[in-house]
């Protein structure tokens, strides 16, 4: 899925000033269109909608809606730019928390680049509206720390563009600490949680976008390899793994209990993302237990217990442990590893 990148020199420059000129309100929201979020990364506007149509599960509400025709003449009648015009399709706004969304599904340099360059546009916009406390209640202080803890933690590669805007929530903590505890801002702190640190997630019923963001974060860490043992999957076990690191192998080991992965839907999603590399296996019908290894026989080495098939995390409440204690897994990996390819119906 690359980019359809323009030449060096006419990529767009993303700063407080440009950033500004294309943010609206909308509904009541601050948004961002498709035909300038896609000049911003690169896209034509056409090529930008597939993506996210593409993965328009992702895109809920409240992170995108189509204008309406009223909506759009209004906007025009603001904007004085003729490049606006000639639109066969209503345009689609993206909320702030969309736009965090987009970073997950737009892949490429090109778009890590602006991703990163929108993160700490962002980031200064908002310092801006911290030492102007005045312009906003403490509930939107809240509103919008919670925003930016559950939105832009699912991009991994920009992790390290994130510890400036952890400062940021400490100082917003601070100011609302006569508005709600720190125990109901704790979740907050904990998604800035760095991966090689963080041993273990809890994912709550009825949570499974939460569940996806976990299972990506946790996929992305690999470098070479993936080993996932687990005898229920389906093609949200698959659906899972779209944002794995370009390179990395893929090995499901499973006996396919209920059928819930077919033949059909599996050629179909090979065909889809053909630079997925995903072989499957029977794991020998020993296993109560769900697994994920990371880097198997390397010194990245990570072990996941899983207390739920991947396709089913978020029904239900669901715990995954990073076991420290990687070695006494090394025989039972061997083991798997000798096992016979599984062949779907």
């Amino acid at each position: 899925m690359a980019n359809e990148k323009k030449t060096e020199f006419e990529i767009m420059e993303i700063n407080e000033a440009t950033l500004q000129s294309k943010i609206y309100l909308v509904r009541g929201q601050k948004v961002m269109l498709d035909f300038e979020l896609a000049e911003i990364y690169g896209y034509t506007t056409t090529r930008f909608n597939e993506q996210v149509k593409n993965n328009i599960e992702k895109f809920d509400d409240d992170f995108m809606f189509e204008l309406t025709k009223e909506e759009f003449e209004n906007l025009m009648s603001k904007k004085s730019t003729s490049s606006w015009g000639g639109r066969r399709k209503l345009p689609k706004a993206f909320t702030e928390q969309g736009i965090y969304m987009l970073m997950t599904v737009l892949r490429g340099e090109l778009a890590i680049k602006q991703s990163k360059a929108l993160i700490r546009t962002f980031k200064k916009m908002k310092d801006y509206i911290i030492e102007n406390q005045d312009l906003i209640g403490e509930r939107e202080y809240l509103q919008l720390s919670m925003q930016i803890s559950q939105n832009i933690h699912t991009t991994m590669e920009l992790r390290s563009d994130l510890n400036d805007v952890e400062d940021q929530m400490a100082e917003v903590m601070d100011r609302l600490s006569n508005v709600v505890t720190h125990s109901e801002l704790s979740e907050v702190m904990n998604e800035f949680g760095e991966p090689h640190i963080k041993r273990g997630y809890l994912v709550l019923n009825g949570n499974p976008f939460k569940a996806d963001v976990v299972y990506d974060e946790i996929y992305r860490q690999a470098k070479k390899s993936v080993f996932i043992v687990d005898n229920y999957i389906g093609l949200k076990t698959l659906e899972k793994l779209i944002n794995i690191q370009d390179g990395v192998a893929v090995s499901i080991f499973s006996d396919n209990l209920a059928k819930g992965l077919r033949k059909n839907t599996y050629i179909d999603f090979c065909k889809e993302y053909p630079d997925l590399s995903i072989q499957l296996f029977h794991s020998g019908g020993i296993f109560h237990d769900r697994y994920i290894v990371l880097d198997y026989g390397t010194d990245d080495e990570k072990v996941f217990l899983c207390g739920a098939s991947s396709k089913d995390a978020g029904g239900r409440i669901t715990s995954i442990l990073e076991d420290p204690d990687r070695m006494k897994y090394d025989s039972m990996i061997k083991d798997l590893l000798k096992n016979n390819q599984l062949v779907l119906k």
